[in-house]
């Protein structure tokens, strides 16, 4: 099972990802889809928070 730190240094990477694509990126459009993706993980890591504070 993945702990808590486990999920978090996953999205972190992730994150670190999704900056790198956005600073590379070479058109608006390109930024725009990619900051919908930062969105979409930032609602994961948000559902995680409050899961996990349900569970204490």
């Amino acid at each position: 099972m993945a702990s808590s730190t486990d999920s978090s240094t996953a999205i972190d990477d992730e994150v670190r990802q999704l900056y790198e694509r956005y600073q590379a990126a070479e058109s608006d459009a390109e930024r725009h889809q990619i900051a919908l993706e930062m969105g979409k993980l930032d609602g994961r890591r948000h559902a995680e928070i409050y899961a996990a504070l349900e569970d204490e």
